[in-house]
C-alpha cells in the first residue's frame, strides 16, 4: 500500500475492466495442494453441520477451560490451522509469505481476548508494539488490527460508556492507562510506515470505542491513514454515523480511516435488547444490511481521496461493487486508500481473485496461542454457520475445486 511505505504491487493501468471471476477454483485455491485441499473439505464438510458444530463448539470451551491435555491437541490440527496463522509472528511467517507470493497482503491480528488484568493489558499492548515492527520490516503487512477490549476491562469501557462525568477516580486512572497503550500503538504506526485498525464490538461499548478512535485519528492522520475506525453497516445508524465521521474529519482537518464490515455480534445485540427492553439496534433485515454496506462503499470511494476505507467483507456482491466503480472512475486498481480484506482460511475464490486482477487484496490473518484465539474460532465456526451460510459455500467452491483437480 502506497500510504505505508510504498507497500504494495506495482501499479496498473485501470483499463481494460478486469475479468473477475470469483467462480474461478483455480485461482481461488492455486496456493493449496491437493492435500490441504481434502483437508480443508473435510474441515467444511464438518462446519456445515449446525447440528454438530454447536454442541461441539460448547464442549470444546469447557475442555479448554479445564485445560484437558488433548482439546488444544485436536484444535490445533484442524480449526486453528486453518483459519488461524501461527501461534507467534514467527509462526505466521511461511503463511504471510505464501499468501504474498499471489501479491495477497496480510492484515495482523493478535488474537487473544477477554483479559482482565493491567499485566495481560500491557503484554496485548506490547505483542501489538511487536507486530508493528515486525510489519515494518515486511513489505506483505501494511496494517495491524487491535481490539478496545485487549487493552482495557469490558466493565471498564461499560462503566464509562454509561456514565462518562464524575467517574471515581480510580476508574478515571484505569482509563486514562487505557489511553496511553492504545496511543502507545498508534504512534509505534506512525513512526513506522504501518497502519492500525480498531476492531468494532458491542453496542454497548462501542460509542467509547469511537471516540478513542476518532481521538487518535485526529493526531495521527494528517498526512496519511494511519488509524481506521470499524463501522458495523448491520447497525441501522451506522450509515448515518460514517457520514457524520468523515464531516467531522473533514471539519478538524483529518483523513478517516474507514473498514467496513457488516456485523458479528448480531444473535448478542437482539438478546440482549429484547432482555432489556431497548429496541435492537440491528437492521430489519439482511436486505437492509446489505443496501447499507454498498451505500457506504459507494460513500467512501466517491470521497476516496479523503477516505482510506477497507471492504472487510465475504460478500461477493459488494467486492464486485467496489472493484466496479473503481474501474468507472478511473483510479488505480491498487490506489492505497482502497482496500478488500477477507478472513484468513476463508473466501479465497475472492480474495485470490482480485489480488490477481490487480486489486488491493488482504488477509485478515490472526495468530496466538490456541486458548488464547479458542473463542474466535467458536464464533468463526457457530456465527458464519448458522447466520450467513458460509460454510457451505465454502464447502462448495472446494469441492468444485476437487472435482477439477480430479481427487
Amino acid at each position: 500500500m502506497k500510504s505505508t511505505k510504498n507497500k504494495t504491487k506495482k501499479d496498473k493501468n485501470p483499463s481494460p475492466k478486469p475479468q473477475l471471476d470469483f467462480s474461478n477454483t483455480e485461482i481461488a485455491f492455486s496456493y493449496k495442494s491437493d492435500r490441504e485441499l481434502k483437508k480443508a473439505g473435510w474441515l467444511f464438510s464438518l462446519m456445515n453441520k449446525t447440528w454438530l458444530v454447536n454442541p461441539l463448539s460448547d464442549l470444546g470451551m469447557l475442555a479448554m477451560k479445564m485445560r484437558l491435555p488433548f482439546t488444544q491437541k485436536i484444535v490445533k490440527e484442524t480449526m486453528f490451522d486453518q483459519f488461524v496463522g501461527g501461534r507467534t509472528l514467527l509462526e505466521c511467517t511461511p503463511s504471510i509469505e505464501k499468501l504474498y507470493e499471489y501479491e495477497i497482503l496480510t492484515f495482523l491480528d493478535y488474537g487473544a481476548e477477554g483479559k482482565e488484568s493491567e499485566k495481560d493489558f500491557n503484554k496485548t499492548m506490547n505483542e501489538n508494539i511487536r507486530a508493528i515492527e515486525y510489519a515494518t520490516a515486511n513489505t506483505s503487512t501494511p496494517i495491524v488490527v487491535t481490539k478496545i477490549s485487549g487493552l482495557a476491562r469490558f466493565e471498564l469501557l461499560e462503566s464509562i460508556q454509561e456514565k462518562r462525568d464524575d467517574l471515581p477516580s480510580d476508574i478515571v486512572q484505569e482509563y486514562k492507562n487505557v489511553i496511553k497503550r492504545l496511543d502507545s500503538i498508534c504512534n509505534a504506526a506512525s513512526e513506522n510506515g504501518v497502519a492500525v485498525m480498531i476492531d468494532a464490538e458491542e453496542s454497548w461499548i462501542q460509542d467509547i470505542i469511537d471516540h478513542l478512535a476518532d481521538v487518535m485519528m485526529k493526531r495521527y492522520n494528517k498526512e496519511r491513514v494511519v488509524v481506521y475506525n470499524t463501522f458495523q453497516m448491520y447497525r441501522h445508524d451506522r450509515l448515518q454515523f460514517l457520514v457524520n465521521s468523515f464531516n467531522k474529519a473533514q471539519e478538524e482537518g483529518y483523513l478517516l480511516g474507514a473498514k467496513l464490515v457488516r456485523g458479528a455480534y448480531m444473535e448478542k445485540e437482539n438478546r440482549r435488547a429484547e432482555e432489556m427492553g431497548y429496541p435492537t439496534p440491528i437492521q430489519k433485515s439482511k436486505q437492509a444490511t446489505d443496501d447499507a454496506y454498498n451505500m457506504a462503499l459507494r460513500f467512501c470511494i466517491d470521497n476516496y481521496e479523503q477516505i482510506g476505507s477497507c471492504a472487510a467483507t465475504h460478500n461477493a456482491e459488494s467486492c464486485k461493487i467496489q472493484a466496479d466503480i473503481i474501474h468507472e472512475k478511473g483510479i488505480d486498481r491498487n490506489h492505497p486508500h482502497l482496500n478488500f480484506c477477507q478472513l484468513y482460511g476463508m473466501s479465497d475464490n475472492l480474495t485470490f481473485n482480485l489480488a490477481a486482477a490487480g486489486y488491493n487484496a488482504a488477509k485478515y490473518v490472526v495468530y496466538g496461542q490456541v486458548n488464547e484465539v479458542f473463542p474466535y474460532l467458536v464464533r468463526r465456526a457457530k456465527e458464519n454457520t448458522a447466520v450467513s451460510g458460509d460454510m457451505s459455500r465454502e464447502y462448495g467452491l472446494i469441492k468444485k475445486e476437487m472435482e477439477r483437480r480430479g481427487i
